[in-house]
């Protein structure tokens, strides 16, 4: 007798619903967060007591060492891609010259700290960008944060102009410094300058398949953030942004550059000329710009001096400098007695206090007298080098029409903004971290395998 064999009944296949959008795009980018942390609790109001802070550390630069963190578990546990060649000896050369300089100081332990800040800086913090960003939308988020917080700090600091809250300037308290303090007072500068840069980036070449309103949202954000940065009354500020704008402009051809400038001379026109936003003091310091040696005021004076004193002390220590965090120690003995005792800073919620020159406030000549040769070629080299990689991805990119060119312009912007800005300021203050930050988005571009930087 033949046995029947009866087939079991199929088990219906239980399909998992699909993934919501929102998952579906941070699944890939959830290493991002730390860095997007980084950049956005940067508007959390410091008071200058380190009141917020952990062992004295910021909560950002705390978030910048997890996404150094993150970047190495990847690393180690996934597999992932290391630095390419390129990558490894445009971020890895300034550590090199960092270390000489820390081991040939004369006090190789209170070298040590300015060790470790300047590797997280210029070293560490651009090679997490570099490696946790996969693809041009990761570039764009952390670029969208630099946005929101500049946007945020800007309001802060237009509220304190108007309501006589700033910083002290001239006597009145009105200069905008948002969440920083007197103490800062290029933070929101910085801030907005940077969100400036990516607005005009976005407005010049918005992405492909970006939502509707960031197409009007882009130019808009751009000309509500000249605002706070006139009322800075930072002239470094100023001339930077204006120099990687021009750059991120230039970048898009003649026809467009043209209508872009046109656009931007006369949203100048109307918020200076037209609203009077700051223009009789806005005036004077645009002036005081160009009053070097006929009348200069005390800030101009006294960084002229400190200017002086770095380039003695690199002229006695050529090759090595005179060690990290060495400047304050040698300072006295190079400057002259024009040097005031300090710049006075008072305003946004902090009694009058007396601030301390302790670097030439310029970063090339701080380098060059703590570092010497050695370490001025390693690191201005890796800046060089990440400015000139961008620029030239830039302009073999634009004809192609395939690349994400809005993050090569806000990119070219940024490290152009970065290395006219380091002419009149030098590293300081909470908003350091964010130099990290920008290295990292220009290393991005500059580095980044080609079909990395393909739209997306």
């Amino acid at each position: 007798m033949a046995l029947t064999v009866t087939a079991a009944p199929a088990v219906p296949t239980v399909q998992s619903p699909p993934a919501h959008p929102f998952l579906r795009r941070w699944g890939s980018n959830w290493p991002l967060l730390p860095l997007i942390g980084t950049v956005l609790l940067l508007a959390v109001p410091a008071d200058g007591t380190g009141a917020g802070t952990v062992y004295g550390v910021p909560p950002g630069d705390l978030l910048s060492g997890v996404a150094v963190l993150v970047c190495l578990g990847r690393l180690l546990l996934l597999r992932a891609r290391p630095l390419t060649r390129a990558g490894a000896l445009v971020l890895g050369l300034p550590a090199a010259g960092l270390a000489l300089a820390t081991v040939t100081a004369a006090d190789p332990v209170a070298a040590l700290p300015g060790f470790v800040r300047y590797l997280q800086i210029f070293v560490l913090v651009p090679a997490a960008v570099l490696l946790l960003i996969r693809d041009a939308r990761g570039f764009r988020i952390i670029a969208g944060s630099l946005v929101v917080l500049a946007l945020v700090q800007g309001a802060t600091g237009v509220h304190q102009y108007a309501t006589g809250s700033g910083a002290s300037y001239r006597g009145e308290d009105i200069r905008a410094v948002g969440t920083f303090g007197a103490g800062d007072v290029m933070g929101m500068a910085t801030v907005v300058g940077y969100g400036l840069l990516v607005a005009v980036a976005y407005a010049l070449r918005t992405p492909a398949g970006a939502p509707r309103w960031l197409r009007f949202g882009a130019p808009v954000a751009a000309a509500l953030l000249v605002v706070p940065l006139t009322l800075s009354f930072s002239r470094g500020a100023w001339i930077a942004t204006a120099a990687g704008a021009l750059a991120a402009i230039a970048a898009t051809g003649a026809r467009q550059a043209v209508r872009a400038l046109a656009v931007l001379g006369a949203a100048g026109v109307v918020l200076v000329g037209g609203f009077g936003v700051g223009s009789e003091m806005l005036s004077q310091r645009l002036t005081s710009i160009t009053e070097v040696t006929s009348a200069p005021d005390r800030s101009v004076s006294d960084r002229y001096t400190m200017w002086a004193a770095a380039a003695g002390m690199w002229r006695e220590q050529p090759v090595t400098g005179v060690g990290l965090k060495g400047f304050p120690a040698h300072r006295d003995g190079h400057a002259s007695i024009g040097l005031s005792a300090g710049g006075d800073t008072a305003g946004a919620g902090q009694d009058f206090v007396k601030q301390p020159l302790l670097s030439p406030h310029n970063m090339y000549l701080l380098v060059l007298s703590e570092q010497g040769l050695v370490g001025f070629t390693a690191l201005v080299g890796s800046w060089a080098a990440l400015l000139v990689g961008g620029v030239r991805r830039l302009v073999l990119a634009r004809p192609r029409g395939t690349a994400a060119l809005d993050c090569g312009l806000a990119a070219v912007g940024l490290m152009t903004w970065q290395t006219v800005d380091f002419l009149y300021a030098d590293i300081g203050g909470p908003s350091t971290v964010l130099t990290g930050i920008v290295l990292g988005l220009a290393a991005w571009w500059a580095l980044a395998a080609p079909e990395r930087a393909t739209a997306a």
